[in-house]
C-alpha cells in the first residue's frame, strides 16, 4: 500500500457552469427520463453530482441539437474501458488542455480526432 493520500475531487460544479437533472435531459433529447437513464448506463451520456446534496445531473454541454455531441458516446467508451467512472471523464472532457481549448468544445466544434487520441493514450 503506498503512503500518497488521494487527491480530493474536482469540483466539478466549477469546470461545469450548465447542468441538466435526468429530466432535463431527456426533455432536451426528445427521449424518456428511463431512455436517458439507459444512455447513461451504455456510456452513451455520463453523470456526476456535480456538487454535494445535488443528484446526479448530466452536463448541458453533452448535448447539441437536441442530440448527444458526436463523439461523446465513444470517448465516454473508451475511458470507462480504461476504467475511469463518469466523474473522472467529465472532469477531463471540461479541463483545457490546449487542444485548443477544452476537449468538449473540441466535439461540439466537430474537431473530436485530436480528443479521441489523447483519451486513448490516457485511458490505457
Amino acid at each position: 500500500m503506498n503512503d500518497v493520500s488521494p487527491t480530493p475531487a474536482p469540483d466539478l460544479a466549477t469546470l461545469v457552469t450548465d447542468w441538466f437533472d435526468w429530466s432535463e435531459a431527456a426533455k432536451a433529447l426528445g427521449v424518456s427520463v428511463n431512455k436517458v437513464r439507459t444512455m447513461i448506463r451504455e456510456h452513451e451520456l455520463a453523470a456526476a453530482v456535480p456538487s454535494e446534496g445535488a443528484g446526479q445531473r448530466v452536463p448541458a454541454e453533452f448535448i447539441q441539437d437536441g442530440l448527444v455531441v458526436k463523439g461523446l458516446p465513444g470517448l465516454l467508451t473508451i475511458f470507462h474501458d480504461g476504467g475511469w467512472d463518469d466523474r473522472e471523464a467529465i472532469e477531463w472532457i471540461f479541463t483545457d488542455l490546449d487542444l485548443p481549448g477544452r476537449p468538449i468544445d473540441a466535439l461540439r466544434e466537430n474537431r473530436g480526432s485530436e480528443v479521441k487520441r489523447r483519451a486513448q493514450v490516457l485511458a490505457h
